[in-house]
Order: structure tokens, then C-alpha cells, then sequence
């Protein structure tokens, strides 16, 4: 059932953007994660490279009564595409039109997920700046800004002049200290100082975030064989409890392969956001047909590529599999969503927002 308080909190333009008469309930992140801030629960955050999970992953949050986001990182969702073949516009269509025609009515934020900038260059400042405005006028509703690559003042100073159109904007903002490895790689834990004089410096120039991305320990993308999984949530908890009183909490990146006994200790250390991608690219290249999947895995081979920069070039084809191959895609994100939900303690979530937004 449509929560119609929620519904009333969709900002003009976004009501413009899906018609008076839709139930499709796209939120502002910044009101989302204001309003959960102190509750122990996560909100789960997909990045979906192959569009056919997505209606799995929303059967769930109806089920489960829980909030939702998907997002794309500039990687995989530039303005010319990135990987996945979804610039900002491509990729907030697709998800609007699965939730009208499965008539998805949970809360949901599409978010703009690692903006990065891994250096100092005006191109590189520049490109970030683009990406931002296309997914302001695509209609995005959060924001990641990364430029954790670089030195702790540098990290703040572009923070800073990239931060202030999405804050002028009024959208959810989340932004990151410690940079976040893939797996295989190694990286320093972020420190309590860094978290906190990170966020002090932003709060004093009146930028206010409501989630800080940290380096806890864990990775990007599938773990390697035999990898330990390594995050150290009292470090955690100790970086949340020094920056809650500026009202940030704790997004938490690399959940693939992490059991869901240990995600299930997330809420209790600060952490409101996890982020989900590299699961629902293996559920749907588990599900594609296995000629596809051998095509794609001699393109990546032959290009000594990562199978997922497959994903763009073979974007028609995936489309474009039988509504058998994508019912069993979904299917499988489905059952993958209500246990990642649950783990998070997200049910109940949309009920809690309609009833404390605005609060």
C-alpha cells in the first residue's frame, strides 16, 4: 500500500517528472536518512549493471515493507555510459518504469554513487562537475562525492567545491575519507581523526553530509579465493560516535561476499547505507543464457578486460534475453534482496519514514 504522506513529500519536480497520478514513491535521500539516522536499520543501495535484477530487488522491499536505492557509480554509469551503457538518464528511466509496471509504491532514492576525482586536474574536477549535473537533471535525488584518492586537504577542498550544487539543490549528499579498495588490494583503516577533521572541515563551510563512506576493511567487487574478510567495526563505531552530533552516519561499501551474520552487526555501529553491486551482477550473469555468457567471457579474455566491462558492449543482447531468462534473474534477486533487507533490518523501514519524516 502506498504510504500517502511519502507520497506528499515528493518534491515538485519529481512529481513533474512521473505524472500526478503515479505511485512511484522516489524520495530525496536527504530526507530519507535525516529521518532513519537514529533508528538501527540500513537502507540498501544497488548498483545494478544489468537491468533484470531490478524487479526482484523490489518484489523484496514490498514484501518487507522497506526503503530501497539504486545507484550507479561514474564508472559505471557516466554520461557517455560508463561500463553498463546507462548514462544518468538511461538508468533513472529503467528504474522508474520497472517500479510503474510492477507497481513498486516502497520509498526508493536513486543515488549518485562514487563521483570520483582521483586527482587534481581541472579534467578530472571538470568531469565530476558534468556527471553531477547530468544526474541533477536526469533526476537523481543523492549524491557520492569521492575524491578520496587524494590527500586528506585536497580530499576536503574538492569536496567542497563539488558538494555545493547538490546542497543548493536540497539532495542527500554522502561523502568519503579513506579510500575503499577492490579486492586483492590493501589499504590503511581509516582513522578517527581523519573521519572526524574530514567532516568538521566540511561542516564549518556549511557543508552538511548525511553519510561518510570510511575505509573499514572492506572490498570492492567479488573476494579472492581464500581472502579474509577483515571489518573492523569498532573502528567503525568509534569514527560514527565522532561525527553523530554533526548528524552523519556511516555508509558501508564492498558488502559482496560478506556473511550475513557479520552484516547483521551493521546497525548497531553507525552504519545507515550499505552498498550492494558486484551480488547482482553475478545473479544475472549466472542467469544469462550460457552462449551470452561465453561470448562475453571470449570478449573480456580477448580484451584482457574484467567480465563486467563486457556488460556495455553486449548491452543489446542482454536486454534483450527471453522473459524466461529474466523471470529466473529475478527470481533469484528476489530471494538474494529479502535476506540482504532483513539482514539490514530495513523491514518495517518505509512504515518508520512515513510515520517520522519531517520529524
Amino acid at each position: 500500500m502506498a504510504y500517502s504522506k511519502l507520497l506528499d513529500r515528493r518534491l515538485e519536480s519529481t512529481k513533474g517528472k512521473l505524472g500526478s497520478g503515479s505511485k512511484v514513491c522516489l524520495l530525496n535521500g536527504r530526507d530519507i536518512f535525516h529521518t532513519i539516522r537514529d533508528k538501527e536499520m540500513i537502507m540498501m543501495a544497488c548498483n545494478v549493471r544489468i537491468k533484470h535484477v531490478v524487479p526482484g530487488i523490489m518484489k523484496a522491499a514490498q514484501e518487507l515493507d522497506a526503503i530501497v536505492g539504486f545507484e550507479l557509480a561514474k564508472s559505471e554509469g557516466h554520461i557517455d555510459g560508463g561500463y553498463t551503457g546507462q548514462p544518468p538518464q538511461v538508468y533513472y528511466d529503467m528504474l522508474v518504469d520497472y517500479a510503474e509496471k510492477t507497481g513498486f509504491e516502497m520509498p526508493f532514492f536513486i543515488h549518485g554513487d562514487h563521483i570520483t576525482v582521483k586527482n587534481t586536474s581541472d579534467k578530472e574536477i571538470d568531469a565530476a562537475k558534468a556527471l553531477i549535473d547530468a544526474e541533477l537533471k536526469a533526476g537523481y535525488t543523492c549524491y557520492a562525492i569521492d575524491a578520496s584518492f587524494n590527500e586528506h586537504e585536497d580530499n576536503i577542498r574538492i569536496t567542497l567545491d563539488l558538494a555545493k550544487e547538490i546542497m543548493a539543490a536540497g539532495w542527500g549528499l554522502e561523502v568519503e575519507v579513506g579510500e575503499v579498495k577492490s579486492t586483492g588490494q590493501t589499504a590503511e583503516v581509516t582513522t578517527v581523526e581523519e573521519g572526524s577533521s574530514f567532516i568538521n572541515a566540511l561542516f564549518d563551510n556549511g557543508i552538511r553530509a548525511n553519510l561518510l563512506a570510511i575505509n573499514n576493511g572492506s572490498k570492492h567487487g567479488n573476494y579472492l579465493e581464500g581472502e579474509e574478510i577483515n571489518i573492523d567495526l569498532t573502528r567503525t563505531g568509534d569514527i560514527y560516535q565522532a561525527i553523530k552530533d554533526k548528524d552523519v552516519r556511516i555508509a558501508q561499501h564492498g558488502i559482496t561476499g560478506t556473511p550475513l551474520n557479520i552484516i547483521g552487526k551493521f546497525a548497531e555501529y553507525g552504519i545507515r547505507k550499505g552498498n550492494v553491486g558486484t551480488q547482482w551482477q553475478n545473479i544475472a550473469h549466472a542467469g544469462l543464457p550460457k552462449d551470452l555468457m561465453e561470448q562475453m567471457k571470449q570478449w573480456a579474455e580477448s580484451e584482457g578486460k574484467n567480465i563486467k566491462m563486457a556488460t556495455k558492449p553486449f548491452k543489446k543482447e542482454i536486454d534483450s534475453v527471453s522473459a524466461a531468462d529474466a523471470q529466473k534473474i529475478a527470481d533469484e534477486a528476489y530471494q538474494v534482496a529479502h535476506s540482504l533487507l532483513t539482514a539490514f533490518r530495513a523491514d518495517g523501514s518505509a512504515a518508520y519514514l512515513n510515520e517520522n519524516i519531517g520529524n
